[in-house]
């Protein structure tokens, strides 16, 4: 892909107003300036457009990106209007699409594949899939089948799909834990998160509210409107119950927690991959668990209550989040994660920990569709790194810089063998 980035050109991102889109631009502001960043030299010959349906003001991104600032070009669009969102990219001659908002990903790519422009985005959208009420418990399924079916099609364009945290950081931390034991086959892979971050004091917690260091709708999605999923054998697993119902255990050395069994998409992909048991185990702050559960009956009712994002620009937080993989085999564990907190992260990227997590998975996609080999088509991580010739894990080390190794030396067993009720 070299070639084409190698005189004065324009990218395009999308969702510039939302959380994850602050912490990318972040990530970018400070490679702009950095000479030892991979992309530092194509960005400072780069000028970055970026739309959203309601757009913010100039001061926002000056005060936020003061290196990036004089390269930004702000527009205000509905992405649903195709032919204005074709004609932009045409008369901008932009040179790849960052997709981190909530248009639809099928109509996004057919955009950029017609005009043969390269596309990154963090996770999968669907209008369809989000306007089908009698979708209730699958609606991330239905969101990655509509869009294996049309993957194929897309081959006039270079792109990376679902590149955040979840999915993209977990499937390289399962490749890599792979790679680091290459003569043992695990019986499963659980991918683990816990995230313990909340507001240090209790003068920020209102009532009727709940809390989550993303997007709180896109979070509920998940934990009260799917079914828990897991991936054995290839194919799909579903239990005919609420997420919050029941939870797993996970043991990383001296951690340990229960989570909740969520439907994800590197589920999906690594399970598909692999002849591995694939879950994955996600616990969030002790609160809105705890108010979840107190609804299982009622779970509806939580969708008019009001959402709140752990935003440090309110108030501290503390805790942290963990992200991992843990590979189970006869007798032991052994598991690989990354852990950061808002307070080390915000006073350095203006963002929470768990966006900058997410951002540095977009950040090291970027980096591939502009520095490796990637071939024309569609791929995850996890395709993408069986392909060969990426340097995700180089570019990911980039921003998210440590990581824990451990081995447990005995076995919790599969998902059943783990499970508790709530």
């Amino acid at each position: 892909m070299t070639s084409d980035f190698n005189r004065a050109r324009s990218f395009t991102l999308l969702g510039s107003s939302g959380g994850l889109a602050k912490a990318v631009l972040s990530l970018l502001n400070a490679a702009v300036t950095d000479n030892n960043d991979p992309i530092h030299g194509i960005l400072v010959q780069t000028e970055l457009h970026l739309i959203d349906l309601n757009q913010r003001e100039p001061l926002y991104y000056s005060d936020l990106y003061p290196n990036l600032f004089s390269r930004l070009h702000l527009h205000q669009m509905d992405l649903n209007n195709l032919q204005a969102f074709k004609q932009h990219l045409v008369d901008t001659d932009s040179r790849l699409v960052i997709d981190v908002s909530w248009a639809d990903t099928l109509e996004m790519l057919n955009c950029c594949n017609e005009l043969a422009i390269p596309y990154v985005n963090s996770a999968l959208e669907n209008k369809a899939v989000d306007e089908d009420p009698t979708l209730y418990g699958f609606p991330l399924t239905e969101r990655y089948d509509r869009f294996e079916d049309q993957k194929a099609h897309f081959t006039n364009t270079h792109a990376i799909v679902c590149s955040g945290m979840n999915p993209g950081v977990v499937q390289w931390m399962a490749f890599q834990l792979q790679q680091e034991n290459p003569d043992r086959t695990p019986l499963a892979c659980y991918v683990v998160e816990h995230d313990s971050s909340f507001f240090t004091d209790a003068l920020y917690v209102q009532p009727q509210t709940l809390y989550t260091s993303w997007s709180v709708e896109c979070f509920l999605d998940e934990a009260i409107l799917s079914y828990p999923m897991f991936v054995k054998g290839h194919v799909p697993h579903y239990l005919h119950e609420e997420v919050y119902s029941a939870e797993y255990k996970v043991r990383l050395g001296e951690k340990q927690f229960y989570g909740c069994l969520m439907p994800h998409e590197e589920v999906l992909t690594l399970g598909m991959l692999r002849d591995w048991e694939v879950g994955f185990i996600y616990r969030v702050n002790d609160l809105t668990t705890g108010l979840i559960r107190n609804h299982l009956d009622h779970v509806d009712e939580l969708w008019d209550w009001n959402q709140q994002i752990l935003e440090p620009s309110l108030g501290d937080v503390s805790g942290e989040d963990l992200v991992g993989v843990l590979f189970v085999y006869d007798n032991e564990e052994k598991y690989l994660y990354n852990v950061m907190n808002s307070r080390d992260i915000y006073p350095i990227y203006r963002t929470n920990a768990t966006y900058l997590q997410v951002a540095c998975g977009v950040y090291a996609a970027i980096a591939c569709i502009l520095l490796d080999p990637v071939p024309r088509g569609v791929h995850y991580i996890d395709e993408l790194l069986q392909i060969g010739g990426s340097r995700y894990g180089d570019y990911l080390s980039t921003h998210m810089k440590t990581f824990v190794r451990g081995t447990n030396d005995r076995s919790d067993g599969f998902l059943l063998q783990r499970r508790r009720e709530a």
